[in-house]
């Protein structure tokens, strides 16, 4: 069976149309992260604590209001880490479309399957080498 695997990999070579349509698709994913990233600062950073709670007095909070607050702007800084090592994989993975190792687990070397690329198109490893760093990173 592993012949088979490894025979089935080698008939998924990426040609020169492959790669484009994956580039393509990849600047895509990468302008609606950005798009993300940039709503989720407007958000989070436009208002001061009394512009977002609405009250305009020059009376203090209630600390159970400040803490809501605190929570959401920690809530979306946390979504906007997300997006950015989102962002990060997406230009890495540009980046291999360009050079021509796009598609090729960073561990065996053998091609990932584009099943795999077409769900997870940012993906550097096949599925048994990600599944093995896994199980070792729970461990």
């Amino acid at each position: 069976m592993a012949n088979r695997k490894s025979s089935e990999r080698k008939k998924e070579k990426y040609t020169k149309e492959d790669l484009k349509k994956i580039k393509k698709r990849l600047m895509q994913e990468r302008g609606i992260i950005l798009d993300e990233l940039v709503r989720i600062k407007s958000e989070s950073l436009r208002k001061s604590q009394k512009e977002s709670s609405g009250d305009l007095s020059g009376y203090s909070f209630h600390m159970a209001d400040m803490a809501t607050d605190l929570y959401d702007r920690e809530f979306l800084l946390g979504l906007a880490e997300g997006e950015r090592e989102m962002l990060y994989s997406l230009d890495e993975a540009i980046k291999r479309a360009e050079d021509g190792t796009y598609g090729k687990c960073d561990v065996c070397g053998q091609l990932v399957s584009k099943k795999r690329l077409k769900a997870m198109p940012q993906a550097q490893c096949c599925l048994e080498c990600q599944e093995k760093k896994e199980k070792s990173v729970s461990k």
